[in-house]
């Protein structure tokens, strides 16, 4: 009973804290902000919390970071939106959501997709809050154990979710993934320091961010598509069947989604770079392969959304920890917290909790209110975005094409960023005009960097032994989970199939 008491004094402290009236307007504002940046494609938690630590600076700490965190929470949720509407996805976290979730809207269940990314969105914010406050140190410790070789092992298990997003086509998923890996590789080389394919242009040497792919893609991608052929089904999208809640039968097929990913999302969020994005493709081709009719998936497949959304919010939570408990950022927008902390002269780490208890628990507390905040904030809001399926098609994709030169020009203030966008555009233009996915690009693009760096680390430690792959534990066990799910799913439709 005495850790028992002891948290609960913490969560008196905590919630003192995050009450208080001026606090508690803090964290409004931070979710309604957070849902409004994570509509616009490219100004993502980071930037828009990078953008605000001048302005907060002399705030009581307590308030600034309830703020930070009403705006990490409600940005992971609002790029939801846009992605099931407009298939135009906020942030690559929300490139799997736009798949199903886009397609259930031409399907007049665009409602429907908003309330399932709402309520998995707060059960995923709870349970990870949840986690955070009471095993944040052992869950530190076992992640600190993934060296190179895990997180490579960890790399090549997400790419194994190709099978579920190659649309039945194997071979077109596969060029579609190896043009992300390509492209991932443009820019300096980390490790020797050497231009990769930038041809000599500057703005390529940065590489190219996985927003600017993803916004290229699926954003202008879409504008362009509709602009050459006019099929948007914009009758249908404008025709919303029913009630914008959800079904009995849809309530029955996203609660296992809702718990799978937020499980999937927490525990990947903990581990340092991995992030929300590989979270969410984790999380999808969780659900295609343990669902009974997996030819749904990417033709409106409620699971599609629901898993994903889960998984999406339920890292943010896991990005936390070892951040607070350890004081290293999984995630940019943590990393950019981790800035905030050193402006105010503080170091996360175990010392922490115990120095600036009002702090921390205030920050937790006020995760539980922005759940809270959040759902109560969105759910009264789905009529009202169903409502702009009622805009007229070129009205909507121009405001579309607006928002995403807009969004992407203020990430770097670089007009080439720009004309990268729209080059992009073009190339999925052609992409869909030969039936090849676009997602498996957008993961090359977040994995093969992350791929390649941590797999040439494992390799430069072991002093060029391979073996350490399948030498260590958890690699190994990794690496052997990726196998059965690339080997199993044939044989079993192989066995299934024989004639008896």
């Amino acid at each position: 009973m005495g850790a028992l008491g002891q948290l609960g004094d913490h969560l008196t402290v905590g919630f003192g804290a995050a009450l208080v009236p001026l606090n508690l307007l803090f964290g409004a504002i931070g979710v309604t902000m957070g849902t409004a940046i994570g509509v616009l494609p490219g100004i993502g938690p980071a930037l828009t919390i990078s953008l605000l630590l001048p302005l907060t600076f002399g705030m009581d700490p307590v308030g600034a970071f309830i703020l930070f965190g009403g705006i990490y929470y409600g940005a992971m949720y609002g790029g939801s939106t846009t992605s099931i509407l407009v298939r135009m996805p906020g942030e690559a976290s929300s490139v799997m959501t736009a798949v199903d979730g886009f397609q259930m809207t031409q399907k007049g269940r665009g409602g429907a997709a908003l309330a399932t990314a709402a309520v998995g969105s707060f059960i995923a914010g709870t349970f990870a809050t949840v986690m955070l406050m009471l095993a944040a140190p052992v869950l530190v410790e076992l992640a600190l154990g993934f060296g190179p070789a895990e997180y490579a092992a960890l790399m090549v298990l997400a790419l194994t979710a190709l099978g579920g997003l190659a649309g039945g086509d194997v071979a077109k998923g596969l060029l579609a993934v190896l043009l992300g890996l390509a492209l991932g590789t443009v820019g300096i080389d980390v490790q020797t320091g050497q231009a990769r394919f930038t041809f000599g242009v500057l703005g390529l040497l940065g590489g190219l961010n996985v927003v600017t792919v993803t916004v290229g893609l699926f954003a202008v991608g879409e504008v362009f598509w509709y602009a050459a052929t006019r099929q948007t089904s914009s009758a249908e999208r404008a025709q919303i069947n029913g009630s914008v809640w959800l079904t009995r039968a849809e309530w029955r097929r996203s609660v296992p989604a809702w718990f799978r990913g937020t499980v999937i999302g927490f525990f990947t969020g903990i581990l340092p770079g991995a992030g929300a994005t590989v979270a969410s493709f984790l999380a999808y081709d969780a659900e295609r392969r343990v669902s009974p009719m997996p030819d749904e998936f990417g033709r409106g497949a409620i699971e599609g959304v629901a898993g994903p959304e889960a998984a999406n919010n339920a890292s943010a939570g896991g990005s936390l920890v070892p951040l607070l408990a350890l004081g290293i950022p999984g995630s940019g927008t943590t990393a950019v917290m981790l800035a905030a902390f050193q402006m105010y002269g503080l170091q996360p780490g175990p010392l922490l909790f115990a120095q600036e208890s009002r702090l921390v628990w205030g920050l937790i507390a006020s995760l539980y209110i922005s759940n809270v905040l959040l759902l109560v904030l969105n759910l009264p809001l789905i009529r009202v975005w169903v409502r702009l399926l009622q805009v007229p098609s070129s009205l909507l994709f121009a405001a579309v094409l607006a928002f995403a030169t807009l969004g992407i020009y203020t990430l770097n203030n670089s007009v080439f960023d720009v004309f990268v966008v729209y080059a992009l555009g073009v190339v999925a233009f052609f992409l869909r005009k030969h039936s090849v996915p676009l997602a498996p690009v957008v993961l090359g693009v977040v994995l093969g960097p992350l791929l390649e760096q941590q797999f040439r680390r494992a390799v430069a430690i072991s002093g060029g032994d391979l073996s350490v792959f399948v030498t260590r534990p958890v690699s190994a066990a990794i690496l052997l989970c990726a196998l059965a799910a690339v080997t199993v799913p044939p044989v079993v439709r192989y066995v299934t199939s024989r004639p008896r």
